[in-house]
């Protein structure tokens, strides 16, 4: 029989497109979009960084973590120290260009240039509202401000591995001392607020080492914390007033409460009924293992903007984080972000500069893993061909790509990967994966832009990670090949 030759044609087209892709965009890399560069700091300084705060003149004022606070001038290169003499600087905030909010260990600190000649002439006290025990592992972050003009900040837990101050400041609970990261003075595993009419409010606890503090671009708030007892892993809060998110010894501050009781004679069962669950989980060793400061990336930065990014101490990137509403509560996914592209680890610190086109990135090691110095990354243009969402179906998830998949490439079960598991609640330090197995895809659909890819999988279960892990052979329609083809999703509500 004879061969029809437009048919002969168009399979010849459909071979070529699956078979011959554009080289160069196949070899492409995160390097191709953004750039990363290292930023000197002034030789006399230990370049671990506190907190970065634009100044509305375009400079950058820096708080280290020693104690110095020094401003940086971008376009000349040049560093002026501000203050110094602070005691653990881990947060800073400008009011205007001759006047900063910084979070010491022991108080948030208003400094002010009163004669304008770019040197600090006055400390003065905000607040000192809570205790402080002399234990080297109560950190104090923030301040982050709302909409209102209202100050939130989160306070650190203490730790076993040293003692208290025979006199210490404030109140000391005996109850509270119990445990491997304790909560002996007021108000250790908090967040705290501070009124813009000057009152200081216990806002919420049960955190443990609250080392990321944010709001997002609605107003919400939100804290990471870290992985150790009582967390099974790191995790991300919204955290709402009042509410207890499973670090049991800081419940010894919450009023009312019998000062008799200790937190841990209380079962393991009756905490998790009282606490609120985390909204997303960050995996241990797959992911992170030191979450750090959020920030909310800017339309200027790449195909990205509006979702969340999150520093890592311990991996050279950041985390992206993939937030949507299920049944009124916030949940997602995590993916790597700006890996293998010449970020260090240690990324304490996140500051996106007024313009949104480039980050910098604090390093803070403080003996652990960590890292020094700091870092710019410039978004260069372009379009990375990425994992942008993921987001829950009925009976799976739908994934958005950056850009649209080759065709034939990503259509087949065989394609994604997914494993489920989850966390244990409990007294000891993290948690092993538990129930961990396998989960079938049963089928696939690509949109008809190529972009989107609905994937149906066998069964799903409230209060587990499912990790995807894409297959290597689906690529973007020029060949490109995706930045990160692992992602891990919180499931805490289904839609049905």
């Amino acid at each position: 029989m004879k061969a029809n030759p437009i048919k002969m044609i168009g399979l010849a087209a459909a071979v070529f497109a699956l078979c011959s892709f554009n080289h160069k965009h196949a070899a492409e890399k995160i390097t191709d979009f953004y750039k990363v560069e290292d930023i000197p700091t002034p030789s006399h300084v230990y370049p671990e960084i506190g907190g970065f705060t634009f100044l509305p003149n375009g400079k950058l004022a820096v708080c280290f973590h020693r104690g110095e606070v020094m401003i940086y001038d971008p376009k000349a290169k040049t560093w002026k120290q501000f203050a110094q003499g602070l005691h653990e600087p881990l947060g800073i905030m400008a009011v205007n260009n001759n006047e900063l909010l910084v979070m010491q260990r022991p108080e948030l600190t208003r400094l002010i240039d009163k004669n304008k000649d770019g040197v600090a002439d006055e400390y003065q006290t905000v607040t000192d509202a809570w205790g402080l025990s002399g234990n080297y592992h109560e950190f104090a972050f923030g301040p982050v401000k709302d909409k209102d003009g209202n100050l939130f900040m989160s306070l650190n837990t203490a730790s076993n591995g040293a003692g208290i101050w025979s006199e210490p400041r404030g109140p000391v609970s005996k109850a509270g001392r119990e445990g491997r990261m304790y909560s002996a003075v007021p108000y250790r595993g908090w967040v705290v607020e501070y009124t813009k009419d000057g009152k200081f409010v216990p806002y919420a606890l049960g955190l443990r080492s609250p080392n990321g503090i944010g709001f997002d671009n609605d107003g919400n708030l939100w804290v990471t914390d870290n992985q150790g007892d009582w967390l099974g892993t790191s995790k991300l809060y919204n955290i709402q007033k009042d509410k207890f998110y499973g670090h049991a010894p800081s419940l010894v501050w919450r009023k009312g409460w019998d000062p008799n009781v200790t937190p841990y004679t209380m079962s393991v069962a009756k905490l998790d009924s009282m606490r609120t669950r985390e909204n997303v989980l960050f995996p241990h060793n797959d992911i992170s293992h030191s979450p750090t400061q959020m920030a909310i990336i800017p339309n200027a930065f790449g195909p990205y903007g509006g979702q969340m990014v999150v520093g890592e101490m311990d991996y050279s990137y950041l985390i992206r984080v993939m937030l949507e509403k299920v049944k009124g509560i916030y949940q997602g996914a995590v993916i790597k972000f700006l890996d293998s592209s010449g970020v260090t680890r240690g990324n304490e610190r996140l500051q996106f500069t007024p313009d949104g086109k480039s980050l910098y990135l604090g390093k803070t090691e403080l003996t652990w893993v960590g890292g020094r110095g700091i870092q710019r990354v410039t978004y260069n243009g372009g379009t990375p061909m990425d994992v942008l969402k993921m987001n829950l179906t009925n009976d799976g998830f739908k994934l958005t790509f950056t850009k649209p998949l080759a065709l034939g490439r990503g259509t087949t079960p065989q394609d994604y990967t997914f494993t489920d598991y989850h966390y244990e609640y409990h007294q000891a330090y993290g948690s092993n994966k538990f129930d961990v197995k396998p989960i079938k895809v049963t089928s696939v659909q690509v949109s008809a832009d190529h972009k989107e890819v609905t994937l149906h999988l066998e069964k799903m279960q409230p209060g587990y990670v499912y990790a995807l892990q894409i297959a290597d052979n689906v690529l973007g329609e020029d060949g490109s090949r995706i930045a990160n083809r692992k992602v891990w999703y919180t499931l805490n509500n289904t839609l049905q």
